[in-house]
Parts: structure tokens; sequence; C-alpha cells
């Protein structure tokens, strides 16, 4: 250990890399039983801890440094010259169970430990997630079912500012957006999306298909029955309609029609509003033939691979400072990046 420069009872950083590597696929008490298994190496569950939390603050710091840099408009991004003429963007959130302790586990030594931060959101918080791609790197893998070929990955535990600043950081660092660059954002009719969009100044808006017919289906299943064939038709018509470019004439079918109930009245003004006010984004034959996709599965996948495999199983509850700080270890290695940490300093966590 001597001639390696590792203190005897340390954790040099080759090995503490690999002991995150565990801890980012699965729970801590799992990653030191294979770090055992694979590695040889025997640790406990919050040794692995230790080691992933300096590395994952040295990774979320890299991450704020890389966002805060191309906020500013002085800053050079990546060359433009070869930009794409498309780029297509996909945002989402999702919640995420936080710890509501005020008071720490426990104490070292004689002085007391300053008290954790408080809890802002209650029981849980919104992990927004978005997706980056390129429309002609989807391809058919079988029969009416595409796959990404490439696609990079950011998310944040804040709010939807911070997100739509690292999506424009992760596209400057790409050199992905020009002057001449259409950018397409698809989300699922959440204002804050697209109230945030306007920072492209080139863009196309596209509500997603598939929550678009989800909110027919409500409608359908009040008016006649969950499950039945007759619901089932009828939302099958509005999807033709919709996916052939009219939706205007889906609206005005709809205002025609005459429920006999209150509640039926208000499902369908609430599913003609919504059509209403996104039928500027709902052109999806026009973005079928460009080739821009009309689907946010994209970003569905993208939640399930940086937030549910990992930080949401079961019973799991987080503090913000570690759920920050292993979402930037995912988003590392899902965007194929986990040689940066090559060139990461490991925190010391008694500064946080």
């Amino acid at each position: 250990l001597d001639l390696l420069g590792v203190e005897p009872g340390r954790i040099c950083g080759s090995l503490a890399r690999l002991l995150a590597l565990l801890a980012v696929v699965g729970p801590y008490e799992l990653a030191a039983r294979l770090a055992y298994l694979l590695l040889g190496v025997q640790i406990n569950a919050m040794g692995v801890w230790r080691a992933t939390q300096r590395l994952g603050q040295a990774a979320a710091n890299y991450s704020e440094a890389v966002s805060q840099y191309h906020a500013d408009s002085r800053s050079q991004g990546a060359p433009v010259e070869h930009a794409p003429p498309v780029v297509v963007v996909g945002v989402d959130g999702c919640f995420l169970g936080m710890q509501v302790r005020t008071t720490r586990r426990r104490r070292v030594g004689q002085e007391p430990l300053p008290p954790l931060p408080p809890v802002e959101e209650g029981q849980f918080r919104d992990v927004k997630t978005g997706v980056i791609l390129l429309p002609q790197e989807r391809v058919e893998t079988s029969p009416g079912r595409r796959s990404v070929v490439r696609r990079f990955l950011v998310t944040c535990l804040g709010d939807a500012d911070q997100i739509f600043r690292r999506l424009y950081a992760q596209l400057r660092e790409l050199g992905w957006v020009g002057p001449e660059t259409m950018v397409v954002i698809v989300g699922d009719g959440a204002e804050w999306i697209w109230n945030r969009a306007t920072m492209f100044v080139r863009r196309c808006e596209i509500l997603d298909f598939w929550h678009a017919l989800e909110h027919a289906w409500e409608f359908a299943r009040l008016r006649y029955g969950v499950g039945s064939a007759q619901a089932d038709r009828w939302v099958q018509q509005i999807a033709e309609d919709l996916r052939a470019g009219k939706v205007e004439a889906v609206i005005a079918r709809l205002k025609r029609l005459r429920p006999k109930t209150a509640e039926l009245r208000e499902s369908l003004q609430a599913l003609i509003g919504y059509y209403s006010e996104n039928a500027t984004r709902m052109r999806y034959d026009e973005y079928l033939r460009l080739g821009y996709g009309i689907g946010s599965g994209a970003v569905e996948s993208a939640h399930k691979q940086v937030v549910h495999a990992r930080l949401r199983q079961a019973g799991m509850r987080w503090s913000e400072a570690g759920a920050r700080r292993l979402l930037a270890l995912r988003l590392l290695l899902l965007n194929d990046q986990w040689a940066l940490l090559d060139r990461m300093r490991m925190v010391p966590l008694a500064q946080f």
C-alpha cells in the first residue's frame, strides 16, 4: 500500500469508481456483496455509500458547472458548422419518495452534527428528465416497433427552469443547436414545458399522441362504460382522424355531442378545451411526414432508466443530497460518459 501511495483503510480512486459503478446499478447492500464476488473486496454497505457520495458530489458539481457555463451568453460551445437540421427534445417529470427526517441518525464525537436541510416539498419531489435525439437515428427493429440508436439524457431534482437550462447546455456541448436547427419539443401537455420551450427560437411543439388519446379514453369510458366495444370503436376513430391531421374536424364533432348528464358534459368540455388549447401541436400527419415522430416514448423510457430502475425500488426514500448525487452518476453511466470520473476528484463529504 505504501508503494501505491494508498493509506491503510483508505479506498483508492480506481476502486472507489468501481464501487460507485456497482452502487449506481443496485442498492448499496447489494453493491457491497457484488464487490466481494466480483472484486474480492470486503466492504460494508456504508463504505460503498461513502465512496458513492463523494464521487456523486463531484459528478453533480460537474453537471451544474456545465449548465452555468453555457447559461452565459459569452461562453463558447462546441462548433455548430455541422449542427443537425432537426433535434428532438422530450421532457417529462416523475415523483421521487423523499426522507422527512429533521435530525440525523447518529452523532460523531461529542459535538452534535448540524441539522438536516429542511424538506421543502413534503414526502415527494419532482424529478424532471429530458432526452435529446436525432430523428434519423430512430430505426425500425421489428414491424411497428422503433428504437433509438443514440440519445443523451439530462435530469435534475429541481424546477422546470433548471431542466431546460441543462437541456440547452447539453445541446451546446454536442454542437447540436445551430442558427438553422429546428428544435422539436415533445411533451404531455404540461404548461411548464410549453412556457419554457420559447427559449428556442426555431421550434416545433408536439403534444404526445398517446396523451391526447388518453383524454379521449377518459370521456369514452365515462360515456360508454369501461371495457365496452363501443368505447373502443369511438376512440379508434378519434385516433385515425388525429393521425390524419384532422384535429379541427374532431373538435367540431365533439362540440356537436349532447351529453345527458352533468358529469358527461363536464368531461366533454374538458376534452374539447384540451384539444382546442393544443390544436397547433396536434398536426400529426405533418410531423410523421417530416420524420419528427409523435410520441414521448423516448422520455418515458428515460424516466424508467434514470429514476425508476434505481431510485424507485420498494421502500426507498432519499435525502435531497443523496438523490442528486446518484442521479448525476446514473447520467454519466447512461450517457456513456463514465470515464469522466477519472478526471474528477472525490469531494470530502464534510463540505456538504
